[in-house]
């Protein structure tokens, strides 16, 4: 039992997602999906029980090894230095809390360098677009919520506790955009439509 609990443990690590029991069972090679059932259960037992600073969590009949949220603060530096850089990080906080949200209002907060940084967002898996009228809808994927450890149910309430409101008023105060700009905005958008 503890050679099929090190397995799964490992492949839990390894992969860094969620995952149901199907999956694990077939990664891990072990032919018995009760097998597994009773393996992870252990495994979340050992996790619960011994003073770690991870633990197993489930969600939607899904398993993830995760960081216990009491030592989140640790991997906030690097957050910091992932893949984005801050403006761009800002449109994704934005887009996050408005999700789902039209391209054209997320234009309008942060201006037309917001277009390099949806294209950024959506090459790495983050958001999807489609065509909604003159302009997109921009949706957050299943790759966000993993990454950022976040369930959906949850979102807009971890938001506002890290006030990310304030941010996008900030970022609206800071980058209003003359009416001029908004219809140079809107022939861009028609003009990707067209592409």
């Amino acid at each position: 039992m503890q050679d099929t609990k090190n397995k799964i443990e490992a492949m839990l690590f390894t992969t860094g997602r969620f995952m149901d029991m199907e999956e694990i069972s077939k990664l891990c090679s072990i032919g018995s999906v009760g097998i597994v059932k009773d393996a992870l259960n252990g495994l979340i037992n050992d996790y619960n029980t011994r003073d770690s600073s991870l633990e197993i969590i489930e969600e939607n009949g899904k398993f993830k090894l995760n960081i216990k949220k009491t030592y989140n603060y640790l991997t906030t530096s690097l957050l910091t230095d992932s893949e984005f850089d801050a403006p761009t990080t800002k449109t994704l906080a934005i887009i996050a809390y408005k999700n789902p949200v039209l391209q054209s209002e997320i234009i309008d907060i942060r201006g037309n360098k917001a277009y390099d940084h949806i294209k950024l967002l959506k090459d790495n898996g983050f958001i999807t677009s489609e065509k909604k009228g003159r302009t997109r809808l921009l949706k957050l994927t299943s790759k966000f919520f993993d990454y950022f450890d976040i369930i959906e149910n949850e979102l807009k309430s971890k938001f506002t506790d890290l006030e990310i409101k304030a941010v996008i008023d900030e970022v609206d105060e800071n980058n209003k955009i003359a009416s001029n700009d908004k219809k140079e905005i809107l022939s861009v958008e028609e003009a990707e439509e067209d592409e």
